[in-house]
C-alpha cells in the first residue's frame, strides 16, 4: 500500500452523492462573500492590527497588511482553481488528497483540525470575556466563571459554541442567514469606528513611516520567542523596520484565515464553479479594505510609541488616549457580535474538514453520515462543538493563537504546489477559474506562505511538530487500514445497501401517507 496514492478527481465527486453522506446545495455568492467576511471580520480588526503596530512595524502595519493580504490573495487563487474543479467538502485536505497523496493528505487535513479547532476554542474563549464586558457597561454583574464538579467552567463559550452547532445541525442555509444579518451589522459597527477613528487622526503619527530597527528587548530575545528564521539564521532579534513589517505580516495574517474556511463548503454551493471563486475573492477584497483602513485610523490617532507602552493595545486603547472612551465602549459590542459570527463558520469548517476524512474512512465512516431532512453532517458537528466548547470552556487557550497560523499556512503551500501538479497529472479536467500566471503565481504563493511560516516563533513550531507527530500515530495505526482506497471492493455495497435502506423508508413514508389520506376519507 503506497503513502502516496491518490484519490481521483472523478471518484471525489462521485462520494459527494453517496446516499446517506450528501450535502445540501444552498449557498449563493452573496453567502460565500458574507461568509468570509464573517469569519475574517472579528476581534482580531479591533486588535490585531495595534499589537503589529506596537511590536513590530509601527505605522508601516499597513503595508503588514499589504503583504499578507497579496499572499492570501496568491494562494486563494489557487484554492479557487481547485474549488471550481473539485467542487466537493473538505478543501485543502481533498485537493491534496488527488494531487500529492494519501499521507500528505492526511497531514494537512490534521493541520485544519488544528487551525480549525484552535481558532473556535480562542475565539470563544474571547466571546465569553466580551460578553463579561458588555454586562459590565450596563452595570451587570454577571460572573463569567461557575463552579462545575471542582472545576472553573467558563460558561460564555459553552453557550455560543452550543448554539451555533445546533443552527448548523438544522441546516446550513438557516445558518447562513442567521450569519448574514450579525455579519452585516458588524460591518457597520466597523464603518462607523473607522469614520469616527480618521476625525482624530494628525499627520505627524504617521512619522516615521518604517521605524528604525531595534534590537528586541525583555523576553522577546529568548530561543521560544524569538522567530524560526531570526533562531536559524543567527540573527539578533529585532522589530521595526523592513524585518518588522515581515514580521508584522506573519501576525495579521490571522486576520486572513478564513478565506481556506469558505473553501470547505464547496459542496453546498451551487453553481460551484462560479460561485466559489467570486464569492472568496469579494470576501477577501472587503476585508482587505476595511482591515487597511483601521490601520490607517489606528496609527494616524497615536503614535506608535504609545501602543508600545499599552499592555495590551487595541483599537480601544488609541480611543481612550485621545479621550473618545465612548467609542471604546462602541467596540467592545462591535466585538461580541463580531466574535459571534466566526465561530460559526470556524465550527462548520472545522466539521466539513472531519467530514471529508471520515467519508473516505481516515476517521471512522459513521461520523460522516448526513440526517435525511436537512443533509447536514449531524454527528461530527456536535462531535466538533463539544470539542470545541470543551477546550473554550475549561482550559486557557491564549498560548495557541499562533498555532491558528501554522495549520493556515501549512494547507496555503501544499494547495499552491498542488495547482501546479494537477496542471500536469490532469491537463484535461474542466477548469472554471484558472490561476494566470502558473506555475510561477502558485510557486510565488507557496514561497511567501513558507517565509511568513518561518516568521512565526520556534515554540510555535516545537508545538506544530508535536501535533504532526500524534497525528501520524492516528494515521498509521487506524487511518491508513481503514481508507476506502484500500477497501475498494467496499464502496458499491455501501452504495448498495444505503441506497435500499433509503428506498425501503420512502417506501414506508408513502404507505403511511397513503394509509392517512384514505382514513381520512
Amino acid at each position: 500500500m503506497s503513502l502516496f496514492r491518490t484519490k481521483s478527481i472523478e471518484q471525489s465527486i462521485a462520494d459527494a452523492d453517496e446516499p446517506g453522506h450528501q450535502l445540501k446545495r444552498t449557498l449563493s455568492t452573496f453567502d460565500l462573500m458574507i461568509l468570509g467576511v464573517a469569519v475574517a471580520v472579528g476581534a482580531g480588526i479591533f486588535s490585531v492590527g495595534a499589537k503589529a503596530a506596537a511590536n513590530y512595524a509601527g505605522p508601516a502595519v499597513t503595508l503588514s497588511f499589504v503583504l499578507a493580504a497579496v499572499t492570501c490573495a496568491l494562494a486563494i487563487m489557487c484554492y479557487a482553481e481547485f474549488a471550481s474543479t473539485i467542487p466537493v467538502a473538505g478543501s485543502a485536505y481533498t485537493y491534496t488528497y488527488a494531487t500529492a497523496g494519501e499521507l500528505l493528505a492526511w497531514i494537512i487535513g490534521w493541520d485544519l483540525i488544528l487551525e480549525l479547532l484552535t481558532a473556535g476554542a480562542v475565539i470563544a474563549k474571547y466571546w465569553g470575556i466580551y460578553l463579561s464586558n458588555v454586562f459590565a457597561l450596563f452595570d451587570l454583574d454577571v460572573p463569567s466563571t461557575v463552579n462545575f464538579l471542582g472545576l472553573q467552567l467558563t460558561w460564555g463559550p459553552l453557550l455560543v459554541v452550543a448554539v451555533f452547532t445546533t443552527l448548523l445541525v438544522l441546516g446550513t442555509e438557516l445558518s447562513a442567514r442567521v450569519n448574514n444579518v450579525f455579519t452585516l451589522i458588524k460591518v457597520g459597527i466597523v464603518l462607523f469606528v473607522i469614520v469616527v477613528g480618521f476625525s482624530y487622526v494628525r499627520a505627524e503619527n504617521y512619522t516615521p513611516f518604517v521605524p528604525q530597527s531595534v534590537p528586541t528587548t525583555g523576553g522577546g530575545g529568548s530561543v521560544w520567542t524569538q522567530s524560526l528564521f531570526s533562531f536559524l539564521s543567527g540573527a539578533e532579534p529585532a522589530q521595526y523596520g523592513v524585518l518588522g513589517i515581515l514580521s508584522g505580516a506573519a501576525l495579521v495574517f490571522f486576520a486572513f484565515i478564513g478565506f481556506d474556511v469558505v473553501a470547505t463548503s464547496a459542496e453546498e454551493v451551487r453553481h460551484p464553479q462560479k460561485t466559489l471563486p467570486r464569492g472568496i475573492f469579494g470576501g477577501l477584497i472587503i476585508v482587505t479594505v476595511l482591515y487597511i483602513l483601521v490601520a490607517l485610523a489606528l496609527t494616524g490617532m497615536v503614535s506608535y510609541r504609545d501602543l508600545a507602552a499599552a499592555e495590551s493595545p487595541s483599537l480601544a486603547t488609541a480611543f481612550v488616549d485621545v479621550g473618545a472612551e465612548w467609542a471604546a465602549e462602541v467596540i467592545s459590542v462591535g466585538i461580541l457580535i463580531g466574535l459571534t459570527t466566526v465561530i460559526m463558520v470556524l465550527l462548520l469548517g472545522l466539521a466539513r474538514v472531519a467530514f471529508a476524512m471520515s467519508r473516505d474512512g481516515l476517521l471512522p465512516r459513521w461520523l460522516s453520515h448526513t440526517t435525511e431532512h436537512h443533509r447536514t453532517p449531524a454527528r461530527v458537528q456536535i462531535v466538533s462543538g463539544v470539542l470545541v466548547a470543551l477546550l473554550a470552556g475549561f482550559t486557557n487557550v491564549d498560548v495557541l493563537e499562533e498555532m491558528i497560523n501554522i495549520g493556515t499556512l501549512s494547507a496555503f503551500v501544499l494547495v499552491s504546489i498542488g495547482v501546479v501538479v494537477l496542471r500536469k497529472k490532469r491537463p484535461d479536467l474542466p477548469r472554471a477559474f484558472r490561476v494566470p500566471g502558473s506555475p510561477v503565481v502558485p510557486i510565488l504563493a507557496a514561497v511567501l506562505c513558507f517565509w511568513l511560516m518561518l516568521n512565526l516563533t520556534t515554540l510555535t513550531w516545537l508545538r506544530f511538530a508535536i501535533w504532526l507527530a500524534i497525528g501520524l500515530i492516528i494515521y498509521f495505526a487506524y487511518g491508513r487500514q481503514h481508507s476506502r482506497l484500500n477497501h475498494p471492493e467496499l464502496v458499491p455495497l455501501e452504495h448498495d445497501r444505503e441506497e435500499k435502506h433509503r428506498l425501503a423508508h420512502e417506501q414506508r413514508v408513502h404507505e403511511r401517507e397513503e394509509h392517512r389520506r384514505h382514513g381520512s376519507s
